[in-house]
């Protein structure tokens, strides 16, 4: 197949859209199922792109759930904690453990579940069984994986009444060195971004005390700058425990990209509360309803989700409130190591007052700012250790 004919554009009433390669080859995929559209494979291809470096990095399976080209989650297949798949809405999935790419998605989705309703995923392995049994019952636009299981594929071909996208992707394509993208009918050649993100990228470190990153704060951060380099720019990264907890997309300040990570770190923090762990819903509430209302427990804003204005409806017995003090007490009390990636350097000091608040331990960092010696000494004051990576991730 040399061209793909596409239901449209970004919006319906952008018509005539296609996909094909400029040199006239074959496409270096596969539709075993629906059609896609200009964005869905706008986001397959820059998921794809992520899955396949974090494998290529960290050599885990990869997961990544992808909304509007930047992703709500991204994770490698590290197993869950009992809290974890509780939070994650996986705590029923038989056979879990055994999957570390059903692992890799469970962690991807629960990133932030508000945010991946009707996400498009994408899967660095052969997704199996137990992986398809995950997404069967999430709302999802569609997948992009090497390959499937014949068990998995039968799966998802059931998927919105046949019309789920599934994408088979061709793992020995190489793109040209050269990209182009017209804007206003002008076209802009840049050579691709095919920088190599690993652990050599955190030698430098430049705060003071103990210079040494641990493992898992080396994986972490390695996610964090992979997660980044496909993130719609300005963005900031929080991750903890081989996967994001919270990406601040699209900003055009570096501080907004910081609180709005930090925000949803907090979130993915607070969500494994025991109190949040054992809301008391009803029992035939609708998983995306959950999502909405756990979201909307844990910041007070009830209102957002109570269409009648009774937010009593959706439980057995009326919740007691979270309150803010009583959230801050529980961030502050956990002995828990977070990693920050920001795709470019920060030019102030008040990115890390806010990353302190999230328990951040960890930080990469391209630097070149002016004032790095003001960022390096906050850090400094606080005890986290910062690393300059010298690659500006900008994404756009």
């Amino acid at each position: 197949m040399k061209e793909l004919e596409l239901k449209y554009g970004c919006n319906p009433n952008q018509k005539n859209a296609k996909l094909s390669l400029q040199n006239g080859q074959e496409l270096p995929i596969e539709i075993l199922g629906g059609r896609p559209g200009f964005i869905n494979l706008l986001d397959a291809f820059n998921s794809w792109q992520l899955v396949r470096e974090l494998r290529e990095a960290l050599n885990l399976p990869a997961a990544a759930s992808f909304k509007h080209v930047s992703p709500s989650g991204a994770a490698v297949g590290v197993k869950l904690s009992a809290a974890q798949k509780k939070a994650a809405a996986v705590d029923d999935i038989e056979g879990l453990d055994d999957s570390l790419l059903a692992c890799a998605y469970a962690r991807a989705r629960g990133t932030d579940r508000l945010c991946s309703f009707g996400d498009f995923i994408a899967l660095s392995d052969d997704c199996d069984l137990t992986t398809a049994k995950i997404i069967a019952r999430e709302v999802s636009d569609g997948i992009i994986a090497p390959n499937y299981s014949e068990e998995a594929l039968e799966i998802l071909r059931s998927k919105r009444e046949g019309k789920y996208i599934i994408i088979k992707m061709d793992t020995e394509y190489k793109p040209p060195m050269a990209e182009t993208k017209e804007v206003f009918g002008i076209s802009f050649t840049q050579d691709r971004n095919d920088s190599k993100i690993d652990e050599s990228l955190l030698e430098n470190i430049v705060t003071a005390g103990n210079n040494q990153l641990p493992a898992e704060a080396k994986r972490d951060l390695v996610v964090a700058m992979i997660a980044l380099k496909y993130t719609q720019s300005n963005s900031v990264c929080y991750a903890y425990d081989g996967q994001t907890i919270g990406v601040g997309a699209g900003q055009q300040s570096r501080i907004h990209c910081n609180r709005l990570a930090g925000g949803k770190a907090d979130n993915w923090l607070l969500r494994h509360h025991e109190r949040v762990l054992n809301l008391p819903f009803k029992d035939d509430l609708k998983r995306p309803v959950i999502d909405n209302c756990i979201d909307a427990y844990i910041n007070g804003n009830e209102e957002d989700v109570c269409a009648e204005g009774v937010w009593q409806k959706y439980f057995k017995t009326l919740p007691k409130p979270f309150t803010k003090e009583e959230q801050r007490e529980y961030l502050d009390s956990l002995n828990v190591a977070v990693s920050l990636g920001s795709d470019a350097f920060f030019p102030f000091s008040d990115n890390i007052e806010r990353a302190k608040r999230s328990n951040v331990k960890y930080i990469a960092q391209p630097g070149g700012s002016i004032r790095d010696d003001v960022v390096i000494e906050a850090c400094n004051n606080y005890g986290i250790t910062m690393a300059f990576t010298g690659l500006r991730l900008f994404h756009h």
